[in-house]
């Protein structure tokens, strides 16, 4: 068993060295010759000889750390778990540490270090939202597939719009960053208008074609279709990933694709609009021009939103998708299943 003890690699690295010196002595060696041999102190190797002396292969192992003896129970423990997933308090949605260790009569600390024993958050909530198309699959499928694997001689554009962006002006002057103090605004504002960018995103490029309306109509997105194929070469194919929305549907944009067949749509599934890489790019934009923007009119919006648009082109960067349709599809199942799990 000491020579197990030795070679097995899940071995504690302490245990295998007690093991060793009680070896190093069996074969006659004296303690400081064993100490040389394993580089350690000869009081190490005289404590260690005792042990085994007096108690055989039980001394080689650690003996209870001293300490008060556990106050919470498996018992106490599964109590907490269970009410924290089964019972919400009477004047709150959730629970809180205070809260439960007043309900449960333990501590604070406990209950803290009870949850994070078991990854419970009753602080944290998460929204979802799962599509009811009846097509979902055979869309992501149609979708995922143009991302990854492109046809030839063929333009994919991701389209979309972003409607209502505001031109706010802040009540107040905004006070500049200073060494160690942060940049200030008020925050409420002062609206002056709305604009609607539509865009659409070359998924392999990353350049964008984009067009700003006031309103947001089958008219202003049928303009913006005719700015896409008088902008695309005329000998490349057109294919459109869009959402679901009514103005991509009326019956004078069926009538206008009639008569332009090198346009190909592809809808993403309902409540699905994470399928469209474009809304990717509006996150850029919003980050980084529209959410501390300051803009007095339309006009001055209109104006930064056609600059950054413009800055964006010179240097492209494409978003790449790398999931693949079953990848996408097992995780939504794997998700459903736990949904079905919980419910029941």
């Amino acid at each position: 068993m000491l020579q197990s003890w030795v070679r097995r690699r899940s071995s504690a690295q302490s245990l295998a060295l007690r093991s060793r010196i009680v070896l190093e002595s069996a074969d006659g060696h004296a303690i400081a010759e064993v100490a040389r041999r394993l580089g350690i102190t000869t009081d190490t190797v005289r404590a260690w000889r005792r042990r085994f002396l007096e108690r055989r292969l039980d001394g080689l192992c650690d003996d209870p750390r001293p300490g008060a003896p556990r106050k919470i129970t498996d018992a106490d423990v599964e109590r907490v778990i269970v009410k924290t997933l089964e019972e919400t308090p009477k004047n709150a949605t959730h629970w809180s540490t205070r809260s439960m260790a007043a309900a449960a009569g333990m501590s604070q600390s406990a209950i803290s270090r009870i949850w994070r024993a078991f990854a419970l958050q009753p602080h944290r909530a998460e929204t979802f939202k799962l599509s009811t198309d009846p097509l979902f699959i055979d869309k992501v499928r149609d979708v995922v597939g143009l991302y990854l694997d492109p046809p030839e001689r063929a333009l994919v554009l991701c389209v979309d719009e972003k409607s209502q962006i505001q031109a706010l002006d802040r009540s107040q002057p905004v006070l500049p960053m200073m060494p160690g103090v942060p940049e200030r605004r008020s925050h409420d504002y002062v609206r002056a208008g709305t604009t609607t960018l539509f865009a659409a995103l070359e998924v392999a490029t990353g350049q964008v074609i984009g067009s700003l309306h006031r309103r947001h109509r089958a008219a202003e997105f049928k303009r913006f279709l005719a700015k896409l194929d008088k902008e695309v070469p005329a000998d490349l194919q057109i294919h459109l990933i869009l959402d679901n929305y009514a103005t991509h549907k009326t019956p004078d944009i069926k009538r206008w694709l009639l008569g332009h067949p090198r346009f190909h749509l592809h809808f993403t599934p309902a409540s699905a609009s994470w399928l469209n890489l474009v809304e990717r790019w509006f996150a850029e934009l919003t980050q980084k021009k529209l959410k501390r923007g300051v803009h007095r009119s339309v006009q001055a919006l209109e104006r930064d939103i056609r600059a950054w648009l413009a800055d964006w082109n010179e240097n492209p960067r494409p978003f790449v998708w790398t999931k693949t349709a079953d990848e996408i599809l097992d995780k939504v199942a794997a998700y459903c299943r736990r949904i079905s799990d919980s419910d029941h």
